[in-house]
């Protein structure tokens, strides 16, 4: 058998025929639709056609250690370029590693188009080695699970996959191409996949009721998430919130739709507990939701989450999203940024002299508000302990980054002191990790910059979230993608720290020592050590006056670059030897 490679196509010779197999066509096929980085972690059952990805030179096989590597990878290069990403697992060991992190990708949205190989068909009912329902098992974590079943429809199944995982709402799929499937010879044609549009306008029936609703609202308010930023229409929101001097807060988003400089913008509705969520939700007397649901915590109120009798209305392009747990009074299935368009122009014509001067009294009363917020804002204290405070670092960071810098922020408890130096003000700019798994900030670094190798990308990650993933440094090195990484290295999960904190207040327990699994301060880690180790140059920080030095070396050059950050937190390592020694 000799393989040729003949324009864009790579076929083979076996008995003096030329044939081509299913291992090339899938490569040709992902190459029509322009997916050419595959993110994966190979396994013997994917043998052909991996090796099939030699005969194609423009697809870039983007090697990881682990499978939740590969998987928050493709997630950072997804919602950097919002394009269909393909994504390459083994079979159920593999997929088992990534299941976690596809929980991310679905509530997250991420368009990834998931495939992984199976022993063959031939061998489904010999329940042997790392056999099982493969489909089933990735069912829960993706917008769409199915198995190639035939040659004949090879190439048919893959277009289906790519259409579902990138029409909105967006989200994962996965096809499992058996072995003997893909090796077979394989004759359909390649076209690129059609993608159905989904710029849809509300009715102007519906545009004209829900201005009306919000030009009589006294207390407007404005909850969003990622099908503003998603749809473009960040301009479109910002000009509805400023006609109504309306708050605008951020409800399970990982971009950026909407300058947070801006007035207007007061944050998030949070993602733990409804009762914090609450005094945010209840509010406005008329409520208008855009690109997102109500609402994401982990423990959401149960009742009501609106002021009595307020009005709801939710524009979005996720059906299921709209009414899901509470009342909406107009509920349209619509573009956000057509919705958002008409909207305003709707209600520039409508509004009254009145309901223009309320609107611009509440955004003028807003923009003093926040005038003298950033007229207070005063440097950051060293703490009592000696040991490093966020702010410090982010204060020295902030002043050397570009304009036009892309953050992927998993820093968690200390994300307020990165946004607040840092601020997100344009989509694609800053990434927040959402859907509750952690180690997206290394790997998801790793996919935004190979989608702009042209800008600075740093990721944040905490020292427990980072050790999910650390792998990921090594696939930097390897791969020569200069991405920056920075650990907020606390010596503990914080975020627990301060959950169970809320449970012992809730419960009238008396405060004691957080429990010891949420310290990680014994053994230290040296991240450092661990990047050099793996091919990344790095640094530790834990003096004020490392800061900036460490800050300019990392941003030299357009090479890996990893900081230890050495924060104050509450540990105790002496008490984990005495406890914990077996």
């Amino acid at each position: 058998m000799q393989t040729l490679i003949q324009g864009n196509e790579s076929t083979q010779r076996t008995n003096g025929q030329v044939t081509r197999t299913g291992n090339h066509a899938i490569i040709e096929q992902f190459l029509a639709d322009g997916m050419d980085h595959m993110f994966g972690n190979p396994g013997t059952v994917e043998q052909g056609f991996l090796d099939a990805v030699a005969d194609f030179p423009a697809m870039k096989y983007i090697l990881t250690l682990q499978e939740s590597v590969a998987v928050l990878m493709a997630d950072g290069y997804a919602r950097a370029t919002q394009k269909p990403t393909l994504v390459q697992l083994h079979s159920s060991p593999g997929i088992g590693n990534a299941v976690g992190a596809l929980y991310q990708a679905k509530r997250g949205h991420a368009p990834l188009v998931v495939i992984g190989s199976d022993a063959g068909l031939q061998y489904m009912n010999m329940d042997a080695q790392m056999a099982n329902d493969l489909v089933s098992m990735m069912a829960p974590v993706t917008k769409y699970s199915t198995m190639v079943l035939t040659p004949k429809s090879l190439l048919r199944t893959l277009r289906r996959a790519i259409k579902i995982a990138a029409t909105p709402p967006m989200g994962p799929v996965y096809v499992c191409l058996p072995m003997d499937v893909l090796d077979a010879v394989n004759d359909e044609p390649v076209v690129p996949t059609s993608l159905p549009s989904t710029r849809v306008l509300p009715s102007p029936d519906q545009i004209e009721e829900a201005a009306r609703m919000l030009a009589a609202a006294e207390k407007p308010m404005i909850f969003a998430g990622d099908g503003v930023a998603y749809s473009g229409a960040n301009s479109e929101l910002t000009r509805v919130a400023e006609l109504l001097g309306a708050e605008v807060y951020g409800v399970d988003f990982g971009d950026v739709f909407m300058d947070n400089t801006h007035p207007l913008y007061m944050g998030t509705t949070g993602h733990m507990f409804g009762e914090y969520s609450h005094p945010i939700t209840s509010k406005g007397d008329v409520n208008l939701i855009a690109g997102t649901y109500m609402v994401p915590e982990v423990f959401p109120r149960l009742e009501d989450i609106y002021k009595p009798g307020a009005k709801v209305i939710h524009f979005d392009l996720n059906a299921y999203e709209i009414a899901k747990n509470h009342h909406v009074d107009l509920g349209v299935v619509s573009d956000p940024k057509l919705s958002l368009q008409a909207l305003a122009e709707a209600l520039a014509r409508i509004m009254t002299d009145a309901q223009k001067q309320a609107g611009a009294d509440r955004l003028r009363q807003f923009t003093e508000a926040r005038e003298k917020q950033k007229a207070e804002i005063t440097p950051t204290t060293p703490s009592e302990s000696g040991r490093l405070k966020m702010g410090q670092f982010a204060e020295v960071l902030a002043t050397h980054v570009p304009d036009d810098v892309v953050i992927v922020d998993e820093a968690l408890t200390n994300s307020p002191d990165v946004q607040k130096q840092i601020p997100p003000k344009a989509p694609g700019s800053y990434f927040i990790t959402r859907g509750g798994s952690l180690g997206i900030g290394f790997p998801g670094a790793l996919g935004a910059k190979l989608a702009h190798p042209n800008k600075t990308v740093i990721g944040f990650s905490g020292d427990g979230g980072s050790m999910y993933t650390i792998q990921a440094l090594w696939s930097a090195a390897r791969h020569n993608t200069g991405a920056k990484f920075v650990v907020c290295n606390n010596g503990s999960y914080k975020l627990l720290q301060l959950n169970i904190d809320v449970y012992w207040k809730e419960r009238s327990i008396e405060d004691r020592k957080h429990p010891l699994s949420f310290d990680l301060s014994y053994p230290p880690i040296r991240f450092d050590l661990l990047a050099q180790s793996m091919g990344v140059n790095a640094v530790r920080v834990e003096k004020a006056e490392d800061i900036q030095p460490a800050i300019e070396r990392m941003l030299a050059d357009d090479k890996p670059f990893l900081i230890d950050l050495v924060l104050e937190g509450d540990f105790h390592p002496d008490w984990i030897k005495s406890n914990c020694s077996q």
